[in-house]
């Protein structure tokens, strides 16, 4: 195994922003404990072991009610990881799964007691290294029986050719990180536009308002960031989520403080109304709708 690595901020300051009661923290993740959760002989990132008593205590920290755990790319389709954390949790968080093509209803039905909500497709080639469209869709005709929505994660330079195969998906589609746009192009840019485009096409697409310190390469404020995002909140108030991305995979060349992106929230969404649907009522309603 190749050296561990640590990809999240040890001391993370306490944010200036104070996120509004039940409050979801909807994209983060859990790593190991890798003694007891190997990490897949397919991963191409080995971290340390960061689980559910960090996560937790982090969303303490931050003002955060529940969490929305995504199954992290370095533990495969091995889902043992986040379903321990979910067990966890007191019912305060749920999750998104990673499948094999091949799982059986039995198993996909024991995934959904274990409060799993959603499945990943992921088509970055530096993540993964294989991406069947065609066994994906068959996966997602399978769960929406079950009411799961499916999450994508790409990046821009391949929308255009991701256009067919999210068309064909029968469920609620939930883009991470609006698709990787570059944010110094601004809100009017050829990446946010299409993004646009895509989201204008169906009213059952939604999106991840998140990672500026994926996105936004000058760093903190963020403010290439804000300045891209926030007409995408303001314009599509319903169907937008935020996470803080914990513990930020593969990101060892950056520790992003997590204090400071939920710093960046009043930004893109600066009135009450917009705050209390893009960390409440949105995710409350997509993983929690019996709440």
């Amino acid at each position: 195994m190749s050296e561990r690595i640590i990809s999240w901020h040890q001391n993370p300051s306490k944010p200036s922003f104070t996120p509004p009661p039940d409050a979801v923290d909807a994209h983060c993740h859990v790593f190991g404990p890798q003694a007891e959760f190997p990490f897949s002989p397919k991963a191409k990132y080995f971290p340390e072991d960061a689980g559910p008593d960090m996560l937790f205590a982090l969303r303490e920290h931050l003002g955060f009610a529940r969490n929305v755990i995504v199954q992290a790319s370095c533990h495969g389709t091995d889902n043992r990881a986040t379903l321990d954390a979910i067990a966890k949790s007191n019912g305060l968080a749920r999750g998104v799964a990673v499948v094999d093509p091949d799982i059986a209803d039995m198993e996909l039905e024991a995934l959904h007691e274990g409060g799993i909500r959603g499945v990943r497709f992921n088509f970055l080639k530096r993540l993964v290294d294989n991406a069947p469209k065609d066994k994906f869709l068959e996966i997602a005709k399978r769960i929406e029986t079950l009411g799961w929505h499916v999450v994508v994660y790409f990046e821009a330079d391949i929308l255009e050719e991701m256009r067919p195969f999210l068309d064909a998906i029968p469920t609620l589609i939930v883009i991470d990180h609006m698709g990787r746009p570059d944010v110094s192009q601004g809100p009017d840019g050829l990446d946010m536009q299409a993004f646009r485009t895509l989201l204008d096409s169906r009213p059952d697409i939604w999106t991840k308002v998140t990672c500026p310190d994926r996105l936004d390469a000058k760093g903190p404020p963020y403010s290439d960031f804000v300045g891209a995002v926030r007409p995408l909140v303001e314009d599509y108030p319903d169907r937008v989520l935020w996470g803080t991305d914990w513990p930020h995979p593969n990101q060892q060349n950056i520790l992003p403080d997590d204090g400071g992106l939920v710093g960046v929230i009043p930004q893109i969404a600066p009135t009450k109304a917009l705050q209390e649907k893009l960390l409440v009522g949105n995710p409350m309603k997509l993983y929690w709708p019996e709440n």
